[in-house]
């Protein structure tokens, strides 16, 4: 984590969706994710490193993108990262293949699962295919049902999300019978 911070011997640079390049290490990134390595693999990035690569990530806002840096760097985060981070750090982690940090966002979803959050669970769980997430999410809404289907909340998600709400409703009805 010095080298990162202290900025000591980076040698490329990722671009965020807003603020300015951060530097990295490529030899971190390639350890710690597939998609990297076969990104700094091609022929794009073979030559000796310049002050001039860059990757850009535009699905991370800055801040965002130094989370998944030092969860990348340090196999950890706070909890105040993950908690206002979580949504796009899963995403980042499943689109860049960091399985480790797959886990961790879904074991701070589950540990942070409420009436609040529970709909935007599913719907992540359901959007990277995470079964065990998106199970524990469905019986915690069908437990809370009341409350969560009497919310504005649950009118926005069920016209963007009509399949979910189907499967909402057979979990609840299969809960009674």
């Amino acid at each position: 984590m010095v080298a990162f911070k202290d900025q000591i011997h980076t040698d490329i640079k990722l671009k965020p969706n807003n603020g300015p390049c951060i530097s990295a290490h490529r030899s971190l990134l390639a350890a710690r994710s597939e998609i990297f390595k076969n990104i700094l693999s091609s022929d794009n990035f073979k030559a000796p490193p310049t002050d001039t690569d860059t990757i850009t990530l535009s699905e991370l806002s800055t801040e965002e993108l130094k989370s998944l840096l030092a969860f990348l760097y340090t196999g950890d985060l706070p909890a105040d990262k993950f908690k206002n981070h979580v949504y796009a750090l899963c995403a980042a982690a499943d689109k860049y293949e960091i399985p480790y940090l797959q886990e961790s966002c879904e074991r701070y979803m589950l540990n942070s699962l409420n009436a609040s959050n529970a709909l935007d669970i599913l719907d992540l769980s359901n959007l990277y295919s995470k079964k065990k997430l998106k199970e524990t999410t469905l019986n915690f809404i069908v437990r809370n049902m009341k409350s969560i289907v009497s919310s504005q909340k649950y009118e926005e998600f069920a016209s963007s999300n009509p399949n979910l709400c189907v499967e909402v409703s057979r979990a609840f009805v299969e809960s009674i019978f």
